[in-house]
């Protein structure tokens, strides 16, 4: 193990030690109570601001599932100026999650110790959306389209274009903004989002056609937990407790979608009900699969990150090199739990 950081490294983790020392401080037990009633802090570092997508560490929380493992739980939220993983690499906080698996992939690349330890969505929501009157059913069909995607997005566009061998230059690309409105104006054939995400794509209305990217063999995972590798190996029994009670959150909305938001609109009263209910029940057909039948809540396949690595390699995305995948991610919290996580679909 190389003993000094490289520059970016060093940069990032400088820059999160910064801003974590502008945030607000967590709602936890003051050490001396929380020690004396052997409860540990989890705060979890979000990329960005907390919704639906933390709907099951929600109803942990309100239910009480944090307390019974001795866990003082607390979402930490991201936003434009957090670096979410440089704070957790830092040691600012214990855990964090991200939207999407590549940015561990590129973290790892610059050595930045941070590993998966488990998922919350084992297939991503990412998809191409169209109308009937230009219907987007698989890539060949871009072809000679015009395809709406955020700045963030070009690279999965890259990844879906060369896994079916299709040029680049064969599809014009668009950079948009969030909204649907590109689509329903004309100025795009189709436009890219997740499939959760039911209150922005109410809009193109129920003949709304769905192109999923892990449909057409570019797997990524939604939602992944990390923590750093020394955290991974010193405190395993604390990322057990949090797999524990999380996995008892997810499975409870999962069995009471309704009951589950009602509780998320508790810790977020401005959310609109409808809405975040329309979201929770796409969103849990993610999150529950036949994987998880088998392996349990939060569970992921080596596999399937080895592909990621392979792909973005594929495409020149590690300028600082391809990590080892066992730089990315570790099953020893997910060992640890195996009979503990619900095995439901």
């Amino acid at each position: 193990m190389a003993t000094t950081l490289s520059a970016s490294r060093r940069q990032l983790l400088k820059t999160g030690m910064a801003l974590a020392g502008g945030l607000a401080c967590p709602t936890v037990i003051p050490g001396l109570a929380r020690a004396a009633t052997g409860t540990r802090a989890v705060n979890m570092q979000l990329g960005w601001l907390a919704n639906d997508n933390q709907l099951g560490e929600i109803v942990a929380k309100r239910l009480g599932y944090f307390d019974e493992e001795k866990i003082d739980f607390a979402i930490q939220p991201g936003g434009p100026s957090i670096d979410g993983v440089a704070i957790v690499a830092s040691g600012r906080f214990e855990i964090g999650q991200v939207s999407s698996s590549p940015s561990l992939l590129l973290a790892a690349s610059q050595g930045i110790p941070v590993k998966c330890f488990a998922v919350g969505a084992q297939q991503h929501p990412y998809s191409y959306f169209s109308l009937p009157a230009t219907p987007i059913r698989s890539p060949r069909d871009m072809v000679g389209k015009k395809v709406g995607v955020q700045a963030t997005g070009r690279i999965l566009l890259s990844a879906l274009l060369r896994k079916h061998g299709i040029a680049e230059s064969d599809v014009e690309v668009v950079v948009i903004g969030a909204d649907m409105s590109p689509l329903l104006t004309g100025q795009v054939d189709c436009i890219t989002g997740w499939e959760t995400n039911r209150t922005a794509l109410k809009v193109l209305g129920p003949d709304m056609i769905t192109m999923r990217l892990w449909d057409q063999g570019v797997r990524l995972y939604a939602m992944p937990y990390y923590a750093t590798a020394e955290t991974i190996e010193g405190q395993g029994d604390l990322l057990a407790g949090f797999l524990r009670a999380a996995g008892r959150g997810w499975q409870y909305a999962r069995q009471n979608p309704e009951q589950a938001v009602d509780l998320f609109l508790q810790e977020y009263p401005d959310a609109v009900r409808e809405d975040e209910l329309a979201a929770c029940k796409t969103l849990l057909d993610y999150v529950f699969t036949e994987k998880t039948k088998q392996d349990g809540w939060g569970c992921f396949d080596p596999a399937v990150w080895q592909e990621q690595i392979d792909l973005y390699a594929g495409l020149g995305q590690f300028t600082a090199g391809t990590p080892a995948i066992d730089a990315v991610m570790s099953t020893a919290v997910l060992d640890a739990t195996r009979g503990n996580r619900p095995k439901i679909g």
